[in-house]
């Protein structure tokens, strides 16, 4: 089993071999493949939601900011 076969053809994981005897091994490599997916996938979610913070306080702040700026401008109109 020399030959080199698609990763999308075996379902996204690489090859390799799987007997009776080597179920337990197969096992094994196939959920530690799973488990480094689903760390790969929650590294993105964690800067997707770091990412949404940071665009949040932007807005927070931005908003407060035109609040400001409306009742500093009315106190100034008020002045004689």
């Amino acid at each position: 089993m020399s030959e080199v076969r698609d990763p999308r053809r075996t379902g996204g994981y690489e090859a390799f071999e799987c007997g009776p005897s080597l179920r337990l091994e197969a096992h094994e490599r196939l959920s530690r493949m799973q488990i480094e997916g689903l760390h790969g996938r929650i590294e993105r979610l964690e800067q997707l939601v770091e990412r949404l913070e940071k665009r949040l306080w932007l807005t927070v702040f931005g908003i407060v900011g035109v609040i400001l700026a409306q009742a500093f401008q009315s106190i100034i109109e008020q002045l004689p």
